[in-house]
Protein backbone atom coordinates (compact mmCIF):
# COMPACT_ATOMS: atom_id res chain seq x y z
CA UNK A 1 0.00 0.00 0.00
CA UNK A 2 1.45 3.49 -1.19
CA UNK A 3 2.08 5.58 2.13
CA UNK A 4 -0.06 8.66 1.93
CA UNK A 5 2.46 12.00 1.64
CA UNK A 6 1.07 14.73 3.84
CA UNK A 7 0.64 18.51 3.06
CA UNK A 8 0.30 21.50 4.45
CA UNK A 9 -2.82 24.01 3.07
CA UNK A 10 -3.01 27.38 3.85
CA UNK A 11 -6.44 28.69 4.19
CA UNK A 12 -8.32 25.51 3.83
CA UNK A 13 -11.13 27.08 5.63
CA UNK A 14 -12.33 29.48 2.94
CA UNK A 15 -14.02 29.00 -0.27
CA UNK A 16 -11.14 27.47 -2.58
CA UNK A 17 -9.85 26.07 0.46
CA UNK A 18 -12.89 23.90 1.44
CA UNK A 19 -12.67 22.36 -1.87
CA UNK A 20 -9.46 21.74 -2.28
CA UNK A 21 -9.04 20.18 1.32
CA UNK A 22 -11.59 17.73 0.22
CA UNK A 23 -10.53 16.89 -2.77
CA UNK A 24 -7.41 15.86 -1.22
CA UNK A 25 -8.36 13.64 1.13
CA UNK A 26 -11.28 12.11 -1.45
CA UNK A 27 -8.00 11.17 -3.80
CA UNK A 28 -6.73 8.44 -0.83
CA UNK A 29 -3.46 9.94 -1.50
CA UNK A 30 -2.45 12.97 0.97
CA UNK A 31 -2.83 13.52 4.33
CA UNK A 32 -4.08 17.01 5.30
CA UNK A 33 -2.63 19.95 7.71
CA UNK A 34 -5.12 22.68 7.32
CA UNK A 35 -3.74 26.41 9.03
CA UNK A 36 -6.34 28.58 8.80
CA UNK A 37 -6.83 31.76 11.06
CA UNK A 38 -10.48 31.50 10.54
CA UNK A 39 -11.01 35.26 9.47
CA UNK A 40 -14.40 36.63 8.60
CA UNK A 41 -14.31 34.50 5.27
CA UNK A 42 -13.62 31.60 6.70
CA UNK A 43 -16.54 29.41 8.27
CA UNK A 44 -16.15 26.40 10.83
CA UNK A 45 -18.62 24.76 9.74
CA UNK A 46 -17.31 23.85 6.56
CA UNK A 47 -14.85 21.40 7.70
CA UNK A 48 -16.48 20.08 10.91
CA UNK A 49 -17.21 16.58 8.86
CA UNK A 50 -13.57 15.70 8.52
CA UNK A 51 -12.77 15.97 12.84
CA UNK A 52 -11.22 13.33 13.56
CA UNK A 53 -10.39 11.89 10.45
CA UNK A 54 -7.36 10.10 10.25
CA UNK A 55 -5.93 11.90 7.16
CA UNK A 56 -6.73 15.64 7.96
CA UNK A 57 -5.40 17.72 11.23
CA UNK A 58 -6.43 21.59 12.26
CA UNK A 59 -3.93 23.96 13.39
CA UNK A 60 -6.03 27.51 13.54
CA UNK A 61 -3.01 30.05 13.22
CA UNK A 62 -1.92 33.22 10.83
CA UNK A 63 0.67 33.00 7.73
CA UNK A 64 2.48 35.91 9.13
CA UNK A 65 3.44 33.86 12.41
CA UNK A 66 6.99 33.08 11.76
CA UNK A 67 7.34 30.66 14.57
CA UNK A 68 4.35 28.91 14.36
CA UNK A 69 4.75 28.39 10.31
CA UNK A 70 8.19 27.24 10.88
CA UNK A 71 7.13 24.38 13.27
CA UNK A 72 4.25 22.92 11.72
CA UNK A 73 7.23 22.05 8.07
CA UNK A 74 8.99 20.88 11.44
CA UNK A 75 6.46 18.92 12.97
CA UNK A 76 4.44 17.18 9.71
CA UNK A 77 7.56 16.99 6.96
CA UNK A 78 5.44 17.67 4.44
CA UNK A 79 5.78 17.17 0.67
CA UNK A 80 4.69 20.13 -0.48
CA UNK A 81 2.24 22.93 0.80
CA UNK A 82 -0.81 25.12 -1.55
CA UNK A 83 -0.86 28.19 -0.31
CA UNK A 84 -4.42 29.44 -0.58
CA UNK A 85 -4.77 31.83 2.48
CA UNK A 86 -5.47 35.15 1.28
CA UNK A 87 -7.68 38.30 1.42
CA UNK A 88 -9.61 38.34 -1.86
CA UNK A 89 -12.76 40.97 -1.52
CA UNK A 90 -11.87 43.70 -4.05
CA UNK A 91 -14.26 46.10 -2.26
CA UNK A 92 -13.17 45.29 1.16
CA UNK A 93 -9.36 46.16 -0.38
CA UNK A 94 -10.86 49.60 -1.69
CA UNK A 95 -12.05 50.75 1.96
CA UNK A 96 -8.72 49.36 3.66
CA UNK A 97 -5.71 47.68 1.84
CA UNK A 98 -3.96 47.06 5.29
CA UNK A 99 -5.29 43.29 5.88
CA UNK A 100 -4.01 42.75 2.45
CA UNK A 101 -0.29 43.98 2.78
CA UNK A 102 -0.54 42.02 5.69
CA UNK A 103 -1.91 38.23 4.54
CA UNK A 104 -1.32 38.50 1.07
CA UNK A 105 2.35 40.16 0.94
CA UNK A 106 3.96 39.69 4.40
CA UNK A 107 2.10 36.35 4.76
CA UNK A 108 3.42 35.12 1.90
CA UNK A 109 6.66 35.79 1.98
CA UNK A 110 6.42 34.57 5.63
CA UNK A 111 5.57 30.71 4.25
CA UNK A 112 8.47 31.31 1.49
CA UNK A 113 11.03 31.77 3.88
CA UNK A 114 9.79 28.98 6.32
CA UNK A 115 9.42 26.51 3.25
CA UNK A 116 12.66 27.99 2.05
CA UNK A 117 14.52 26.83 5.36
CA UNK A 118 12.80 23.13 5.86
CA UNK A 119 13.38 22.32 2.00
CA UNK A 120 17.83 22.98 1.79
CA UNK A 121 17.58 21.01 5.03
CA UNK A 122 15.74 18.06 2.88
CA UNK A 123 18.10 15.17 1.50
CA UNK A 124 18.24 15.38 -2.48
CA UNK A 125 15.56 13.42 -3.59
CA UNK A 126 12.96 14.81 -0.96
CA UNK A 127 14.39 18.11 -2.49
CA UNK A 128 13.16 17.34 -5.65
CA UNK A 129 9.78 16.12 -5.00
CA UNK A 130 8.88 19.24 -3.14
CA UNK A 131 6.75 21.82 -4.14
CA UNK A 132 4.96 25.40 -3.37
CA UNK A 133 1.61 25.78 -4.93
CA UNK A 134 1.15 29.43 -4.65
CA UNK A 135 -2.47 30.15 -6.28
CA UNK A 136 -3.39 33.70 -7.44
CA UNK A 137 -5.86 34.93 -9.85
CA UNK A 138 -6.33 36.66 -12.94
CA UNK A 139 -7.13 39.98 -12.00
CA UNK A 140 -3.08 40.81 -11.09
CA UNK A 141 -3.15 41.04 -15.09
CA UNK A 142 -5.75 44.20 -15.00
CA UNK A 143 -8.70 44.23 -17.83
CA UNK A 144 -9.00 43.40 -20.88
CA UNK A 145 -10.47 44.94 -23.58
CA UNK A 146 -13.35 43.47 -25.86
CA UNK A 147 -10.98 40.91 -27.31
CA UNK A 148 -8.22 38.57 -26.33
CA UNK A 149 -7.20 36.29 -23.42
CA UNK A 150 -4.95 36.54 -20.18
CA UNK A 151 -1.85 33.99 -21.32
CA UNK A 152 0.88 33.13 -18.81
CA UNK A 153 2.94 35.75 -20.60
CA UNK A 154 0.67 38.64 -19.80
CA UNK A 155 2.01 41.43 -18.29
CA UNK A 156 1.16 42.71 -14.74
CA UNK A 157 -1.13 45.53 -14.07
CA UNK A 158 -2.98 45.38 -11.28
CA UNK A 159 -6.11 48.25 -11.00
CA UNK A 160 -7.02 47.60 -7.09
CA UNK A 161 -5.36 47.06 -3.98
CA UNK A 162 -6.29 43.73 -3.77
CA UNK A 163 -5.03 42.79 -6.85
CA UNK A 164 -1.89 44.53 -6.21
CA UNK A 165 -1.10 42.86 -2.87
CA UNK A 166 -1.77 38.98 -5.03
CA UNK A 167 0.74 40.72 -7.90
CA UNK A 168 3.72 41.18 -5.41
CA UNK A 169 3.03 37.96 -3.62
CA UNK A 170 2.99 36.40 -6.91
CA UNK A 171 6.34 38.27 -7.41
CA UNK A 172 7.67 36.95 -4.02
CA UNK A 173 7.38 33.41 -5.32
CA UNK A 174 8.59 33.61 -8.49
CA UNK A 175 11.62 35.55 -6.74
CA UNK A 176 12.21 32.68 -4.57
CA UNK A 177 12.11 30.00 -7.64
CA UNK A 178 14.89 32.36 -9.51
CA UNK A 179 17.00 33.26 -6.40
CA UNK A 180 16.85 29.89 -4.64
CA UNK A 181 16.12 27.59 -6.40
CA UNK A 182 12.74 26.47 -4.14
CA UNK A 183 10.44 24.38 -6.37
CA UNK A 184 7.37 26.71 -6.59
CA UNK A 185 4.29 26.69 -8.79
CA UNK A 186 2.09 29.24 -9.55
CA UNK A 187 -1.79 29.38 -10.70
CA UNK A 188 -3.62 32.58 -12.33
CA UNK A 189 -7.48 31.06 -12.23
CA UNK A 190 -10.31 33.18 -13.35
CA UNK A 191 -13.44 33.54 -11.08
CA UNK A 192 -14.59 30.58 -9.34
CA UNK A 193 -18.28 29.69 -8.06
CA UNK A 194 -19.60 26.66 -6.33
CA UNK A 195 -20.47 25.89 -2.59
CA UNK A 196 -18.96 27.03 0.50
CA UNK A 197 -18.40 30.82 -1.29
CA UNK A 198 -19.10 33.20 1.81
CA UNK A 199 -21.63 35.71 0.89
CA UNK A 200 -19.98 38.85 -0.08
CA UNK A 201 -19.37 37.22 -2.97
CA UNK A 202 -21.46 37.60 -5.94
CA UNK A 203 -23.23 34.78 -6.85
CA UNK A 204 -23.82 33.46 -3.19
CA UNK A 205 -24.83 37.20 -2.97
CA UNK A 206 -27.59 37.34 -5.09
CA UNK A 207 -28.99 33.99 -4.24
CA UNK A 208 -29.35 34.91 -0.47
CA UNK A 209 -30.75 38.50 -1.22
CA UNK A 210 -33.12 37.37 -3.97
CA UNK A 211 -34.29 34.96 -1.12
CA UNK A 212 -34.45 37.51 1.50
CA UNK A 213 -36.63 39.82 -1.29
CA UNK A 214 -33.60 42.14 -1.00
CA UNK A 215 -32.49 44.29 -3.88
CA UNK A 216 -29.89 42.59 -6.68
CA UNK A 217 -27.47 45.10 -6.82
CA UNK A 218 -25.81 44.98 -10.22
CA UNK A 219 -22.35 47.58 -10.53
CA UNK A 220 -22.90 49.83 -13.43
CA UNK A 221 -24.84 49.22 -16.40
CA UNK A 222 -24.11 45.29 -15.71
CA UNK A 223 -21.71 44.91 -18.81
CA UNK A 224 -18.56 43.80 -17.07
CA UNK A 225 -17.36 40.29 -18.06
CA UNK A 226 -15.99 38.17 -15.90
CA UNK A 227 -14.79 34.72 -17.00
CA UNK A 228 -16.23 31.80 -14.21
CA UNK A 229 -15.12 28.24 -13.41
CA UNK A 230 -16.75 25.89 -11.05
CA UNK A 231 -14.63 25.36 -8.04
CA UNK A 232 -13.91 21.94 -8.52
CA UNK A 233 -12.46 21.93 -11.71
CA UNK A 234 -10.13 24.87 -10.55
CA UNK A 235 -9.41 22.48 -7.14
CA UNK A 236 -7.89 19.60 -9.81
CA UNK A 237 -6.07 21.77 -11.94
CA UNK A 238 -4.29 22.68 -8.65
CA UNK A 239 -3.49 19.56 -7.37
CA UNK A 240 -2.64 18.54 -11.30
CA UNK A 241 -0.30 21.77 -11.26
CA UNK A 242 1.19 20.26 -7.63
CA UNK A 243 1.93 16.75 -8.54
CA UNK A 244 3.00 17.27 -12.28
CA UNK A 245 3.53 20.77 -12.99
CA UNK A 246 7.52 22.02 -13.68
CA UNK A 247 9.13 24.24 -10.82
CA UNK A 248 9.36 28.02 -11.74
CA UNK A 249 5.98 27.57 -13.89
CA UNK A 250 2.85 29.39 -14.10
CA UNK A 251 -0.42 28.44 -15.35
CA UNK A 252 -3.54 30.15 -16.34
CA UNK A 253 -6.26 28.33 -15.10
CA UNK A 254 -10.36 29.58 -16.87
CA UNK A 255 -12.94 27.53 -18.71
CA UNK A 256 -14.25 30.03 -21.48
CA UNK A 257 -16.98 30.97 -20.00
CA UNK A 258 -17.24 34.23 -20.11
CA UNK A 259 -20.75 36.04 -18.94
CA UNK A 260 -21.82 39.39 -18.39
CA UNK A 261 -22.63 40.64 -14.61
CA UNK A 262 -26.32 41.31 -15.78
CA UNK A 263 -26.86 37.98 -17.50
CA UNK A 264 -24.97 36.43 -14.81
CA UNK A 265 -27.30 37.48 -12.26
CA UNK A 266 -30.74 36.91 -14.71
CA UNK A 267 -29.31 33.23 -14.94
CA UNK A 268 -29.25 33.25 -11.00
CA UNK A 269 -33.22 34.88 -11.23
CA UNK A 270 -34.32 32.38 -13.87
CA UNK A 271 -32.67 29.35 -11.92
CA UNK A 272 -34.46 30.82 -8.39
CA UNK A 273 -37.89 31.41 -10.19
CA UNK A 274 -37.61 27.27 -11.28
CA UNK A 275 -36.65 25.86 -8.20
CA UNK A 276 -37.87 28.33 -5.22
CA UNK A 277 -40.38 30.40 -6.96
CA UNK A 278 -41.32 34.09 -5.10
CA UNK A 279 -45.17 32.70 -5.20
CA UNK A 280 -43.58 29.93 -2.74
CA UNK A 281 -41.32 31.77 -0.31
CA UNK A 282 -43.04 32.82 3.02
CA UNK A 283 -41.19 36.15 3.03
CA UNK A 284 -41.50 37.38 -0.78
CA UNK A 285 -45.67 36.75 -1.09
CA UNK A 286 -46.59 40.36 0.44
CA UNK A 287 -44.09 41.85 -2.28
CA UNK A 288 -46.51 40.07 -5.34
CA UNK A 289 -42.76 39.35 -7.80
CA UNK A 290 -43.77 37.44 -10.44
CA UNK A 291 -39.39 37.14 -11.32
CA UNK A 292 -36.69 37.47 -8.85
CA UNK A 293 -35.15 39.81 -11.72
CA UNK A 294 -37.47 42.09 -10.69
CA UNK A 295 -35.21 43.29 -7.94
CA UNK A 296 -32.13 43.99 -9.76
CA UNK A 297 -30.97 47.18 -8.91
CA UNK A 298 -28.10 49.25 -10.68
CA UNK A 299 -25.89 50.91 -8.53
CA UNK A 300 -22.86 53.16 -9.11
CA UNK A 301 -19.81 51.57 -10.32
CA UNK A 302 -16.97 50.01 -8.12
CA UNK A 303 -13.96 52.46 -8.29
CA UNK A 304 -11.44 51.05 -10.71
CA UNK A 305 -13.28 48.38 -11.62
CA UNK A 306 -11.82 46.13 -14.39
CA UNK A 307 -14.19 45.60 -17.61
CA UNK A 308 -13.56 42.15 -18.80
CA UNK A 309 -11.56 39.01 -17.47
CA UNK A 310 -10.83 36.03 -19.91
CA UNK A 311 -8.42 33.11 -19.65
CA UNK A 312 -6.64 31.05 -22.26
CA UNK A 313 -5.79 27.82 -20.27
CA UNK A 314 -4.29 25.80 -23.16
CA UNK A 315 -0.73 25.69 -21.60
CA UNK A 316 -2.06 23.65 -18.61
CA UNK A 317 -4.26 21.78 -20.68
CA UNK A 318 -1.55 20.79 -23.55
CA UNK A 319 1.24 20.27 -20.90
CA UNK A 320 -0.68 18.39 -18.04
CA UNK A 321 -3.44 17.37 -19.43
CA UNK A 322 -6.23 19.54 -17.69
CA UNK A 323 -9.55 20.94 -18.69
CA UNK A 324 -12.89 21.50 -17.27
CA UNK A 325 -15.56 19.14 -16.52
CA UNK A 326 -18.74 21.18 -15.06
CA UNK A 327 -20.72 23.13 -17.44
CA UNK A 328 -22.02 26.67 -16.09
CA UNK A 329 -25.81 25.93 -16.03
CA UNK A 330 -25.05 22.35 -14.60
CA UNK A 331 -22.52 24.31 -11.93
CA UNK A 332 -25.04 27.41 -11.25
CA UNK A 333 -27.93 25.25 -10.90
CA UNK A 334 -26.01 23.47 -8.41
CA UNK A 335 -24.72 26.15 -6.24
CA UNK A 336 -27.94 27.29 -6.28
CA UNK A 337 -29.72 24.35 -4.68
CA UNK A 338 -26.28 23.73 -2.43
CA UNK A 339 -27.05 27.20 -0.71
CA UNK A 340 -30.90 26.42 -0.55
CA UNK A 341 -30.38 23.45 1.39
CA UNK A 342 -27.29 24.14 4.18
CA UNK A 343 -29.35 27.30 6.08
CA UNK A 344 -27.02 26.54 8.99
CA UNK A 345 -24.07 27.47 6.99
CA UNK A 346 -25.47 30.58 5.44
CA UNK A 347 -26.38 31.85 8.75
CA UNK A 348 -23.26 31.13 10.56
CA UNK A 349 -21.85 33.12 6.90
CA UNK A 350 -23.78 35.97 7.00
CA UNK A 351 -24.31 36.72 10.60
CA UNK A 352 -24.16 40.47 11.76
CA UNK A 353 -20.59 41.25 11.19
CA UNK A 354 -21.16 40.68 7.76
CA UNK A 355 -24.24 43.19 7.14
CA UNK A 356 -22.81 45.99 9.77
CA UNK A 357 -19.43 46.25 7.33
CA UNK A 358 -21.96 46.48 4.25
CA UNK A 359 -23.65 49.11 5.70
CA UNK A 360 -20.74 51.17 6.90
CA UNK A 361 -18.11 50.50 3.98
CA UNK A 362 -20.61 50.76 0.78
CA UNK A 363 -20.64 54.71 1.09
CA UNK A 364 -20.22 54.66 -2.58
CA UNK A 365 -23.35 52.21 -3.20
CA UNK A 366 -25.47 54.12 -0.48
CA UNK A 367 -25.10 57.55 -2.11
CA UNK A 368 -26.13 56.06 -5.81
CA UNK A 369 -29.20 54.22 -4.42
CA UNK A 370 -30.63 57.57 -2.46
CA UNK A 371 -30.48 59.46 -5.64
Amino acid sequence: MTQKKTVLVTGGNGFIGTNLVRLLIASGAYRVVNLDALTYAANSLSLTDLDGHLDYEFVKGDITDRQLVASLFEKYQPVGIFHLAAESHVDRSIVSADDFVQTNVVGTYTLLEAARSYWTSLPDELKKAFRFLHVSTDEVFGSLGKEGYFTEETPYAPNSPYSASKAASDHFVRAYHHTYGLPTVITNCSNNYGPYQFPEKVIPLMILNALSGKALPVYGDGSNVRDWIYVEDHCKAVKLAFEKGKPGEVYAVGASNEQKNINLVNQICSILDDIAPPSEVHQLREQGLESYSELINFVQDRPGHDHRYAIDSAKITRELGWQPEVGFEKGLRHTIEWYLSNPEWVDQASGGSYSEWLEKNYAWRAKKESR
